[in-house]
């Protein structure tokens, strides 16, 4: 009979622990947030995908203030993930492989430091990983340049406004949606199939 209690229990705290797995949190720069917002937002296990801004010295920027240039902030996206649905790893494969990361201070016609290619890492095993996969991208060759893709600590991370929101989603037929946004999701959804939410 104990045992039969003792086994009920472990079985009943295994299924509270498999339900309350712990989300981890992402914050990353590829350029434009519009474009990285998209592409996170159709990943299965990621949750909350937020624009803004991270990387400054100002607080609560704007985004006319962080487009200038000067306020040191990157565009970036912070989202929660779950690691028992898509590793961290994965998401690092899919940011690099959706941007340019040989570019500096710019991605295509946006440039200037807040379009910079960045990870901001939020924990040591999160820059060791950043670091690594990093360097066997650089050895493969996948590009013809080194990639510059910086990786720093976290710091601070500011929501953009509002209207940034769901941007693509809301504004399909907005001249850069068509032609900047649109071949990334395109390609993104070619070639991570499997990462796809149902």
């Amino acid at each position: 009979m104990k045992y039969i209690l003792a086994l009920n229990l472990f079985l009943i705290s295994s299924s509270i622990m498999a339900q309350t797995t712990k989300l981890q949190t992402a914050t990353l720069g590829s350029g434009c947030f519009w474009c990285t917002e998209a592409i996170f937002e159709r990943v299965e296990g990621v949750s909350n995908v937020q624009p803004g801004f991270s990387g400054g010295d100002i607080i609560n920027p704007s985004y006319k203030e962080v487009v200038t240039g000067r306020t040191g902030h990157a565009e970036v996206v912070q989202f929660d993930y779950d690691p028992a649905v898509i590793s961290y790893p994965e998401i690092l494969e899919i940011y690099f492989k959706t941007h340019d990361p040989t570019q500096l201070n710019r991605q295509g016609n946006d440039i200037g430091t807040q379009y910079r290619s960045v990870i901001f890492y939020h924990n040591t095993e999160q820059k060791k990983v950043a670091e690594e996969l990093k360097s066997k991208l650089d050895r493969e060759g996948i590009w013809n340049k080194p990639i510059v893709t910086a990786i720093e600590a976290f710091s601070n991370f500011y929501k953009a406004e509002d209207y940034h929101n769901d941007y693509y989603a809301n504004n399909p037929n907005q001249g850069y949606c068509q032609y900047v946004i649109t071949p990334k999701v395109e390609k993104f959804e070619k070639v991570f199939k499997s990462y796809l939410k149902e």
